[in-house]
């Protein structure tokens, strides 16, 4: 080859590789919308995007070529929409079917998350619009899956828990009848129908109170509650099975603590706590019930504790005890009637008062539950200043001569606070 054609391949080869440097430079990335030299790019129709505004439903409209022309936060969120593409396969899948035949589509979806997190659950419309668009709208229905879920587990498991003591009758009756001739096999058998009769009342009056719970709210109309008050109350319904297992109970920590809920609930929530104490203590243990108050900005907390010296619980268990019917010894709570449910309402009452409950504990070494409840103190003090205005007369205030000294006040409060009161039974 001649010097002049060499120099004519050499500059076409140069020519030629610039123009591919080119061509990649343009391609767009994936999150950059897609474009088409040889189409008008797509335009969402007018009014569309208003529509798609005020839908409860997750919205996501796509081009002709597939590309996401518009999607609402919450698509983007559920991951409908990534960047220009559409995010879940099977979407893009009834996309491309719908816009081929025009047909809408409804499709319900369980959608696979990372390991460790909770599958998605949707409900997907697809159909198509003008000019190659289709949009889609999914509703997300993980929350009613996870509560149909709860639901069938806790049919399943008191559908359990009542045939064991409705067993236990049937089997004892029959034994009674055959042993009509033997009174001491009958008193014997008698007494063992009462206590699988009270274990199956006590089953069905919690599941009562688990089901009222849920539809009551204690903050619909809230009440001032005297923490006092309910620390006594759980303290007295558990003083005679303490008595008889050798157990002692002791009130301690500050008094005069209020919040607004509903004294029944917080009652049965504190004394479900310390029967749970007395329960899985061994005899000569002690058992503290106490309440403080955290203050903070806004609002305080009020922390209700119920400490024990028993046999205490494994981490492993400890994340599973406010489970419904879960129980840590199962022989052990069938023996003193319980019903795997006392903590789970635990758990409930206090998320219904905007609290929580947590647990410390470590075998060998006892448990201390903890329920935390705002207090509520503004509307609490706002309640008591206008019971005070509606109720006291102003010519029966103390005149301001006969007012007792701050130091004497200051030095009476100091001795009621934080003095326990041990309660022997």
């Amino acid at each position: 080859m001649n010097p002049l054609g060499a120099a004519v391949v050499l500059v076409a080869g140069i020519l030629l590789g610039a123009f591919v440097t080119w061509l990649l430079m343009r391609r767009p990335s994936a999150d950059e919308p897609i474009t088409f030299l040889d189409d008008e790019p797509a335009v969402v129709p007018e009014g569309v995007s208003g529509v798609l505004a005020v839908l409860s439903a997750s919205a996501v409209v796509v081009g002709p070529h597939d590309e996401v022309l518009e999607a609402t936060r919450a698509a983007r969120s559920l991951g409908l929409a990534r960047g220009s593409r559409v995010g879940v396969a099977q979407v893009l899948d009834l996309v491309r079917m719908v816009r081929a035949d025009g047909q809408t589509r409804v499709q319900d979806l369980e959608l696979l998350r990372g390991p460790g997190e909770a599958t998605l659950y949707l409900s997907a419309r697809v159909a198509a619009l003008a000019d190659g668009l289709v949009v889609v709208l999914a509703d997300d229905l993980t929350a009613s899956h996870r509560i149909e879920a709860t639901r069938r587990d806790f049919v399943a498991n008191v559908s359990h828990e009542l045939k064991t003591p409705i067993g236990a009758i049937s089997l004892l009756a029959e034994a009674v009848e055959d042993a009509a001739d033997d009174p001491d096999a009958v008193r014997r058998f008698a007494g063992r129908m009462g206590i699988e009769s009270a274990r199956l009342a006590d089953l069905v009056g919690q599941i009562i109170d688990l089901s009222r719970l849920q539809a009551d709210d204690p903050l619909a109309e809230p009440q001032v509650v005297e923490i006092d008050e309910v620390l006594h109350d759980a303290v007295d319904r558990c003083r005679v099975d303490a008595e008889k297992r050798g157990v002692t109970l002791t009130l301690a920590g500050a008094h005069g603590a209020k919040v607004l809920g509903n004294l029944r609930q917080l009652g049965t929530a504190v004394g479900n706590l310390v029967e749970n104490a007395v329960v899985y203590s061994d005899p000569g243990a002690r058992v503290v019930v106490a309440a403080h108050t955290r203050a903070h900005a806004e609002d305080d907390d009020v922390e209700i504790t119920v400490s024990d010296t028993g046999i205490g619980i494994s981490p492993a268990d400890a994340e599973r005890i406010f489970e419904r019917f879960y129980r840590v010894d199962y022989g052990r709570s069938r023996a003193n009637g319980g019903t795997g449910l006392g903590l789970s309402i635990v758990k409930h009452i206090a998320a219904s008062h905007g609290g929580r409950v947590a647990v410390w504990s470590q075998p060998g070494r006892g448990s201390t539950f903890t329920i935390t409840v705002p207090a509520h103190l503004a509307q609490v003090r706002s309640t008591e200043r206008v019971g005070s205005d509606e109720t006291r007369p102003e010519e029966d205030a103390v005149p301001q001569d006969h007012a007792v000294p701050q130091e004497q006040r200051n030095s009476t409060h100091d001795r009621g606070q934080d003095q326990p009161q041990e309660v022997r039974s």
